[in-house]
């Protein structure tokens, strides 16, 4: 794919986020009970391999809140691990948490393990989105962070990527480029969509 299309896709994904944060917002005042109820569908219906390595996302604003999710999963004998950015373009790494560590700011209202926590790699990811299709598509906040991370992590091993939204995220197509990854799962609310 030239430049030129990559461009056209990136204008596009930038229209397409102002709606998606909009539908987001409404989704978040309707769902007041969509933390407990995703952890509730989740355990129901997906089979999560046994003491895996899982990694969540510290919340920001309207986001679905999957702090409930990991600290279950951490009383359940999971490994919780939090997301550390290195830089612009570059794939994240992984700290272990437990819940009441004390975290670091880490700029733009999110939190991370301090550098002292140990860095692993997550073996289920359970990763943030502004909309969803059901093609397994996720429209991301646009550095392609996850993506890059996701690239990295497949190239090494099996692993487990699911989207958590509202209900209300969802769109009929996310526009989607060369290198976007998908998900295996999308947790909602209301249901548990399986892609793979």
């Amino acid at each position: 794919m030239n430049t030129s299309n990559i461009d056209e896709i990136d204008q596009r994904k930038k229209l397409l986020r102002k709606e998606a944060k909009t539908n987001r917002a409404e989704a978040y005042k309707h769902s007041p009970n969509a933390a407990d109820q995703l952890c509730r569908r989740l355990f129901e219906t997906i089979s999560l391999p046994a003491h895996s390595v899982v990694s969540a996302y510290w919340p920001l604003g309207d986001e679905l809140d999957p702090m409930p999710l990991l600290q279950a999963l951490h009383h359940k004998d999971f490994t919780p691990v939090l997301p550390v950015m290195l830089g612009a373009s570059k794939p994240l790494i992984f700290r272990s948490w437990t819940p009441g560590d004390t975290l670091d700011d880490a700029g733009f209202g999110t939190k991370e393990p301090s550098a002292d926590k140990e860095e692993m790699e997550p073996d289920v990811l359970f990763v943030p989105l502004l909309a969803f299709d059901r093609a397994g598509y996720r429209l991301g906040y646009g550095g392609g962070f996850y993506d890059r991370t996701l690239d990295k992590l497949r190239a090494k091993k099996s692993v487990i990527a699911i989207g958590i939204a509202y209900a209300g995220q969802e769109m009929p197509a996310v526009i989607r480029g060369p290198y976007d990854q998908p998900l295996d799962y999308i947790v909602t609310e209301q249901e548990v969509i399986e892609l793979s």
